[in-house]
């Protein structure tokens, strides 16, 4: 039998993650996103957007003007996500360092992604750092999803233990 989670009561300023929708909204974002990995910074930008589903942390796509493309290699795996459709990944290598599959894209989303076309994400807890206005983001549970924890984000989280059902 699943246990149902407790959501955590958001404080000031708090967004809940049991207050987002499914299927998820997507929101443009001028908080100032960055990604580094084995020193470098990799993606910088204030034109994120944000994805925002029931259970999750927000992930933040990075536009591909703002993703530092030399340090980004395009892989063979892909998976499929039932709102947003067929993704691809990129490996991330800075020099002697790589991440494989460390990040992903929809080159081709559903229409109602459209807008995420080419916006890069990427998994905060394989980058050295991932900041949210400079707050470092702890990286979502479990290693199967990709969101981004800051203090402004209450769950409890999909991937944590138990949450499989949820």
């Amino acid at each position: 039998m699943l246990k149902r989670p407790q959501p955590i009561k958001p404080g000031p300023g708090q967004e809940s993650v049991w207050d987002y929708p499914r299927p998820p909204r997507l929101e443009s974002t001028s908080k100032h996103i960055k990604v580094i990995y084995n020193g470098m910074v990799i993606a910088e930008t204030n034109r994120a957007l944000r994805v925002l589903e029931t259970s999750h942390p927000p992930t933040y796509y990075i536009p591909p003007d703002d993703v530092q493309r030399a340090y980004v290699i395009p892989t063979a795996r892909s998976s499929y996500c039932e709102w947003k459709g067929r993704a691809a990944y990129y490996t991330v290598r800075v020099g002697d360092r790589e991440e494989p599959d460390a990040a992903w894209y929809y080159p081709e989303p559903v229409q109602a992604y459209v807008a995420l076309r080419n916006y890069v994400t990427f998994y905060p807890g394989r980058m050295d750092a991932c900041y949210v206005n400079d707050e470092l983001v702890t990286a979502q549970p479990g290693g199967f999803y990709g969101g981004w924890i800051t203090s402004d984000v209450v769950g409890p989280f999909k991937g944590i233990e138990g949450s499989w059902g949820w």
